[in-house]
Order: structure tokens, then C-alpha cells, then sequence
């Protein structure tokens, strides 16, 4: 665990095999939000870190990107420490989360839809990430300009608290159509993306980015 920049924490795991890292993120503020839970085993792992964290506080939300394993898998295991917790997600995954069980409270996000309450301020972004390119969500914290990235700007590498500096024009423009192969879904993406001014990025996978050094 680590405060990877100002009120947020990451949480990692590397898995040598594939000389790759995954990122679960927790923004401390009046209203605290857990970005991406991991599977359920990275879950419990974290869970215990968070609790000391928040010190009793309540977790308030749950926002993850796209209907996976890593991104949300481990729903249960913070519902059931914090049942009244509200979970973020696109309209595809809310529908396929109570096909798993997940009886949470459910709030769905799209393109220019935003969410604000006592410390932050979340604009959502569409990713055409889901199957067969329907979209997910990807978000910008609008008050500390943070950017959460999911699987866009992915590198590999044991990248655990790890940031390094890059433009914020450069990362978008590295999105490529391996990513998301839709050349239109992509170019529709990027412009809009490239409409935000974040300082950070922080990343599903790999390392975070430090974006003030390279406007």
C-alpha cells in the first residue's frame, strides 16, 4: 500500500509470470471511493489495509470500469463489511452484476454523466471496453485531476508505488487500435480524452503517470 499521490492510496500485486502489476485505488476524502476491488483474494488481502485507513469511517463507493475478474471480482467481500456501499459502473455491467448474486446497491454511469459529493468531483468517460466493444467507463477526479485509466495505458513491469513522467498527449496518442480495435470507437475515444487536463494518471495496470512535468 501506498499514497501514490494526495489522498490516494494504491494497493498492488505484481505477478512475475507475466511481469505484470495490477492497481486497486482508495480516495480518502469526506465520502471515500475504492477504485477497482481486485479478485476476491486480492480483496480480503486489502480490505483490513482499507479499514485502517478510513478508521472507522464508512466506505461510500465502489467505482470499477469493466466487468473483470481484477476490476471486480471482490464486490462481495466490501459489501458485506460495507453493505450500504454504492457501486459505480457502466449500464452493461450493472446488468450483469446480479447474474453473479451481487445484491449492492447499483448506480450506472455513461458519457458526460458525473459524480459529486463532499471532496470530489468523477466525470465519466466511455470505453468501449465491454464484450464485443460496448462500453465501459473510464473517470477524471476533476479536483485533484486525477485520470483512472484502467487498461488504456497499460505497461508491464513490477510497477508497484512506481510513477514516471510522460505528457498527458503523449499517453492518449499511444492508445492504439490493438487496445481498442475499432478505428472509429477509438478515434471517438481519444477526442475525448484529449478534452481533459489531468496531472495524474493513475493506472489499472503498470505505471502511474506523472503528467505536470510534460504539458
Amino acid at each position: 500500500m501506498t499514497e501514490i499521490t494526495k489522498d490516494l492510496y494504491q494497493f498492488s500485486i505484481n505477478l512475475p509470470f507475466m511481469d505484470f502489476t495490477l492497481h486497486q485505488y482508495l480516495l480518502v476524502c469526506e465520502n471515500p471511493v475504492l477504485i477497482s476491488t481486485g479478485t476476491i483474494n486480492q480483496a480480503e488481502k486489502i480490505l483490513p489495509e482499507i479499514k485502517k485507513i478510513l478508521n472507522g469511517k464508512e466506505l461510500k463507493y465502489i467505482i470499477f470500469p469493466h466487468f473483470e475478474s481484477d476490476e471486480c471480482g471482490g464486490l462481495p467481500v466490501f459489501q458485506r463489511e460495507y453493505p450500504n456501499v454504492t457501486t459505480i459502473c457502466s449500464q452493461l455491467s450493472a446488468r450483469e452484476l446480479p447474474g453473479f448474486g451481487y445484491k449492492g446497491k447499483i448506480e450506472t454511469k455513461k458519457q458526460g454523466d458525473s459524480l459529486v459529493d463532499d471532496g470530489f468531483s468523477f466525470k465519466f468517460i466511455d470505453y468501449p471496453s465491454e464484450v464485443h466493444l460496448q462500453n465501459g467507463i473510464v473517470f477524471y477526479e476533476e479536483t485533484r485531476k486525477i485520470f483512472f485509466s484502467s487498461d488504456l495505458m497499460l505497461r508491464f513491469g513490477n510497477a508497484s508505488g512506481q510513477v514516471i513522467n510522460n505528457s498527458w498527449k503523449d499517453e492518449v496518442e499511444s492508445i492504439s487500435i490493438e487496445t481498442i480495435p475499432d478505428e472509429n470507437k477509438l478515434d471517438t475515444l481519444k477526442r475525448n480524452l484529449l478534452t481533459l487536463e489531468p496531472s495524474f494518471i493513475a493506472v489499472g495496470h503498470g505505471y502511474c503517470v506523472n503528467c505536470n512535468l510534460n504539458k
